[in-house]
């Protein structure tokens, strides 16, 4: 369940895989939306089934967050620099990740109306900003494409520690232990 000093806990594999899938699956959804016309019988399920994904992604990474705190990472046999790329890239994921979702909630709420998750929870609209919608959707819009590059960038750093450094990190995070035995 925990991190040990070599791999990480299933906790945390599972926090990080799935949130990894989560946000792809938001992005393809979120493209997918953008092609959809008024006439769609997906016009308003789409955007209803992203919102509610949306909110359930929120709740995950407030989660993993704490979990993050009070189980610390692995220690890996990586550079001072590799180490510092790391908890840059990772900041900035974590920033870009709550950054699209404060985005994300006022395009659903600049018009005072809450976000229905589900059909079940009223997520309700803070602060009434008529207009603020196509802003909010245009940083929604370009903040989801830098996330999904600094994510390819991490998966490609992922790749390198395993082909080329062949140091164990991406399977401590696959399997929990360092190396395949």
């Amino acid at each position: 369940m925990f991190n040990t000093e070599t791999g990480y806990g299933w906790v945390a594999r599972l926090l990080h895989w799935g949130i990894a899938l989560s946000v792809i699956g938001m992005f393809a959804l979120g493209l997918w939306m953008r092609s959809l016309d008024y006439y769609s019988p997906y016009y308003k399920t789409g955007p209803d089934l992203h919102r509610s994904l949306g909110m359930i992604l929120l709740v995950l990474m407030l989660f993993r967050l704490v979990w993050r705190q009070i189980n610390p990472a692995p220690r890996h046999d990586i550079t001072p620099m590799e180490h510092r790329l790391s908890h840059l890239v990772h900041l900035a994921m974590y920033a870009l990740l709550f950054l699209l979702m404060i985005a994300g909630y006022f395009i659903s709420t600049a018009d005072g109306r809450p976000i229905l998750v589900f059909g079940l929870i009223e997520v309700p609209a803070l602060i009434e900003a008529k207009g603020l919608e196509k802003t909010a959707g245009a940083a929604h819009y370009y903040l989801a494409f830098a996330l999904m590059a600094l994510a390819g960038l991490h998966a490609l750093a992922a790749l390198f520690h395993h082909y080329v450094k062949r140091d164990g990190v991406l399977m401590s995070m696959l399997t929990g232990r360092p190396r395949l035995s």
